[in-house]
């Protein structure tokens, strides 16, 4: 992606269902389960930078000693900083304290060893980028089955009345994110269902030495989820440990975020995306499932695992967005849906190049777009398509800019370009996997390519018009940092119907948000006058070089081809504009407010 976006999280989590030493014995290693957790966790990296943590929950501890751990970072290589520190603790406790590794001593006492254990990594969309924002979180108590530690890949876009529920039940919570606000939630519900629990075994008279172990058996986590999620509005998958070893994953209704998991006589896997459970654990993709939508999965400390709808299922709407770009594309069915959003394009490029292939060079910005170029070209290969590597990406550049904001004539050297190869007479055709804010194609890769003089420049996107804000965890907040809404915005004004069309959404939208009512996007109806070619010729117009004599194009997917490519992940409102809750019509209607009202602010 040419644009740089930050996105949703990753989580994993791993529930080792035999003692400790089974793994050192089989295994070979005492660390088998920290292992596995930072390869898990490695290979999601690419879903989030701004942080990663770690906790670990022990089984059946006296009094006294610990059984939970946690350790954050926030600095740039978050996840090998967090195990650095691990493995450090570990080394050192083990040489201070002389404990035999492999006895009963040495997995009761070492720190961050333990049974059931969840990861995350995080790329923030809200909230400083500070430790404080980085999960897990945690939620401790003195009654070991009321400590929580949740950590997710999530956004919610009612915090606000979220939070004032906390207020009316008589907590104070200590800020108003969404991750304290659903943890507190959750926190309650597990306080009461605990609470019940020790009141119903006291009217039995057993002693309250003998309850903890009877409450951690039947406690039903179930009951707990329903009730905290009644009024979720949002996209997530939510990971939680409570403090005794149980652990669940909740999935939204409409499958938003994804989550899947393993399970075998050893362990219980969950993570973002199959082929880390894939790779970590060598099994195959027919052994991995998807946690169902509206669906948790719940593991009791036993490792007894069972599936429990907590929210009606509605209509899929998986994002598509994974598919396009964040998830990797090692994933079996993401690899052949890129590659047929690239073969998709073919007819559209066709017709701009006037099927003159012997005069056009094929080529794509790396790196995630490379997949659907291959489709692309494998589609053109009767043709004998000339293919060249053209952009090259400066990952470091890239990186040493993104913490440095305030330096943006470095954008336009983020990719190096290939001289040589294009003649006066080409077409050059190029394929990215979506074009957001346009920024870095217009201050950095169209400055290159201008500078090798083709005859005519076909920006490809594998992905359609993003037109849209999104509120479900990528960041996408600010409707008027859209390249599409930019265009149709001129398009308006060179038509002479821009004050009437903002004036008339502005005021439906200030309507909706003042009602509470938010049963459709009005925003809509700013696109409603103009075709998607329409709107893609004006975005040429407005990134092209005025001083070259170079034609340009912009050609994006059709959404009704996005869907064909994507069958099973149906979720496309910044595209379409067509949210899955009340929630996402709401963020869309107040960031064209925003908008209007001139306010550089997010919209959830």
């Amino acid at each position: 992606m040419s644009d740089q976006l930050k996105h949703e999280c990753g989580i994993s989590l791993i529930h080792l269902k035999k003692p400790l030493d089974f793994y050192t014995q089989k295994y070979g290693s005492h660390m088998y389960g920290v292992d596995k957790m930072f390869l898990m966790m490695e290979k999601q990296k690419n879903r989030g930078q701004d942080g990663a943590g770690y906790a670990s929950i022990k089984f059946d501890l006296n009094p006294g000693q610990k059984y939970f751990y946690r350790v954050r970072s926030f600095e740039q290589q978050a996840i090998h900083s967090i195990f650095k520190k691990i493995n450090k603790k570990i080394n050192s406790f083990v040489k201070s304290e002389k404990i035999i590794k492999g006895s009963n001593l040495f997995y009761d006492n070492t720190p961050f060893i333990g049974q059931v254990m969840l990861g995350h990594v995080r790329y923030g969309t809200y909230g400083k980028n500070s430790i404080d924002y980085v999960q897990p979180m945690m939620r401790q108590n003195n009654w070991m089955n009321r400590n929580l530690i949740l950590a997710g890949n999530f956004n919610m876009t009612n915090t606000d009345e979220l939070f004032q529920s906390l207020v009316k039940l008589g907590q104070h919570p200590r800020e108003q994110s969404d991750t304290i606000t659903i943890m507190e939630k959750i926190g309650h519900f597990l306080d009461s269902e605990v609470i019940s629990g020790y009141n119903k075994l006291k009217k039995k008279g057993v002693s309250k030495s003998e309850m903890p172990p009877l409450i951690e058996r039947d406690l039903n986590i179930e009951k707990i989820l329903k009730k905290s999620s009644k009024k979720w509005d949002g996209g997530y998958a939510i990971a939680g440990m409570i403090g005794h070893g149980d652990s669940f994953v909740l999935r939204d209704p409409h499958g938003i975020r994804p989550a899947y998991f393993y399970e075998d006589d050893e362990v219980v896997v969950v993570a973002s995306e199959r082929p880390a459970i894939q790779t970590v654990f060598n099994v195959s993709y027919s052994e991995i499932n998807e946690v169902p939508r509206g669906n948790a999965l719940i593991i009791k400390k036993s490792g007894r695992t069972y599936i429990k709808e907590i929210l009606k299922p509605k209509v899929n709407k998986s994002c598509s967005f994974e598919r396009i770009y964040f998830s990797r594309g090692s994933d079996a069915d993401i690899y052949k849906e890129r590659k047929m959003l690239g073969s998709l394009l073919m007819s559209q490029i066709e017709e701009s190049i006037k099927k003159d292939y012997l005069n056009t060079v094929f080529s794509f910005i790396p790196n995630t777009a490379e997949t659907s170029f291959y489709g692309l070209v494998e589609k053109a290969k009767k043709h004998n398509p000339r293919i060249e590597k053209i952009a090259v990406k400066d990952a470091k550049l890239r990186t040493f800019i993104s913490e440095d904001k305030g330096r943006e004539d470095l954008v336009a050297h983020v990719y190096d370009i290939t001289y040589g190869i294009i003649k006066p007479t080409d077409n050059l055709v190029i394929i990215d996997d979506s074009i957001v804010r346009g920024t870095t194609l217009k201050e950095s890769i169209l400055k290159m390519l201008f500078r090798l003089n083709p005859k005519k420049i076909v920006i490809v996107s594998s992905a359609p018009q993003i037109r849209f804000p999104d509120c479900y965890g990528i960041d996408m907040a600010k409707i008027e940092d859209f390249i599409a809404f930019k265009a149709v915005i001129e398009l308006h004004k060179d038509r002479g119907t821009f004050d009437s069309v903002v004036e008339s959404t502005y005021k439906k939208c200030k309507a909706s948000i003042e009602s509470g009512v938010f049963k459709k996007n009005h925003v809509k109806e700013v696109y409603n006058d103009f075709s998607p070619e329409q709107i893609s010729s004006k975005m040429s117009e407005m990134l092209i070089d005025k001083s070259s004599e170079v034609k340009l194009d912009i050609i994006f997917q059709k959404v009704e081809n996005l869907h064909r490519a994507c069958k099973r992940h149906r979720g496309d409102w910044y595209f379409t504009g067509n949210y899955p809750t009340p929630g996402g019509n709401k963020v869309v209607n107040q960031a064209f407010i925003n908008f209007v009202e001139g306010k550089s602010a997010r919209a959830y």
